[in-house]
């Protein structure tokens, strides 16, 4: 690692108010990541001596050298905001000059239902299951991995989603064609789960500071995760040796493997199966704001990007060539 004026003891800090916030590791990560770019940029300079100027000139440089997307350039705000907000204790003035990465307005993938089949039937075990469940309940890749099993509830056929996207909880249908299989595979997690308590083990991470409140509950059969990993990690917090959900390139790369199988020409990924979901939803007639709740948009301005991609044509205007009844097809060009 570079080593830069204080670094550590401002790292630490930032990291220290990111899990004051409750912000997940994976954004403490990033916003870890961001601001020691931010110092380095600046040649190794302290936060404490720079401003508004020093941070427009750094995003800037990623919008016209380094050509980030505009969600990229965001997120490096937002970490850098953070830094002077929360740990240097300074709000970040006016950044006059500042360069904004475009926004491309690109309508998302979405597979035909055929499509959805084809897939789908070239895959198998979990796998299956958690691409059944992006298309059926329209979750994203992350959420479905981090389902536990009282995130299930088979008598209603719901899923209660905790703290996805936004730090939000939300509810979504549990699919009945998968009913039955969801039940068989959690048989033998569960049977998974005996295995590690009799060999001292079955513990699990817990979100927060629950483990605190709850110490017994790690072992709990109702915090295990639906799609455990394969094998244990050692857990560098607690020095227990547990198992994490099933890493997302797992499902990644099955799905990219099923899609080549399928000989499928679109560029497909798990994601599409969830843009998928809200499009064939709107094509049964669903309502807007119903699917926004079932994808968890805080803004309807969200969802409404899938009314451009219903299976209508162009603006679902039929095309005057369509209505040709004695279009000459097949002739054989001079």
């Amino acid at each position: 690692m570079v080593e830069m004026p204080s670094s550590h003891r401002l790292l630490d800090r930032l990291r220290a108010a990111l899990r004051t916030h409750h912000y997940s590791r994976r954004t403490e990560q990033a916003y870890s990541g961001w601001v020691r770019r931010y110092i380095l940029f600046h040649g190794k300079r302290h936060p404490e001596d720079m401003g508004a100027t020093e941070v427009a000139a750094f995003l800037t440089d990623l919008a016209v050298r380094k050509k980030v997307s505009a969600s990229t350039q965001n997120q490096a705000l937002c970490a850098v905001l953070f830094l002077y907000r929360h740990v240097v204790g300074r709000e970040m003035g006016e950044m006059n000059n500042l360069v904004r990465a475009q926004r491309p307005q690109r309508s998302p993938l979405v597979l035909t239902r055929s499509e959805v089949s084809r897939i789908l039937a070239e895959m198998e075990g979990p796998t299956l299951l958690m691409a059944s469940l992006l298309y059926g309940a329209g979750l994203r890749l992350l959420e479905c991995c981090r389902l536990r099993t009282k995130d299930l509830d088979f008598e209603r056929r719901e899923i209660l989603l905790r703290n996805g996207k936004g730090r939000k909880d939300r509810v979504t249908m549990l699919p009945e064609i998968l009913a039955s299989d969801l039940a068989t595979h959690l048989e033998g997690v569960q049977e998974l789960h005996r295995k590690d308590l009799a060999d001292g083990m079955g513990s699990v991470e817990l979100p927060a500071a629950l483990e605190r409140k709850y110490p017994r509950a790690p072992w709990e059969w109702s915090w295990q995760w639906v799609f455990p990993a394969t094998r244990h990690y050692l857990d560098g917090h607690s020095g227990r040796r547990r198992r994490h959900h099933l890493h997302k390139s797992v499902l990644q790369k099955a799905f990219k493997a099923a899609v080549h199988r399928a000989q499928m020409a679109k560029p497909a990924s798990p994601h599409t199966l969830r843009h998928s979901f809200a499009t064939h939803l709107l094509e049964c007639g669903q309502d807007i704001r119903t699917i926004q709740e079932l994808l968890g948009h805080r803004d309807v301005s969200t969802t409404m990007i899938y009314t451009h991609v219903l299976n209508r044509g162009g603006r679902g205007v039929r095309s005057p060539l369509d209505r040709i009844d004695d279009f000459p097809k097949g002739r054989p060009r001079p």
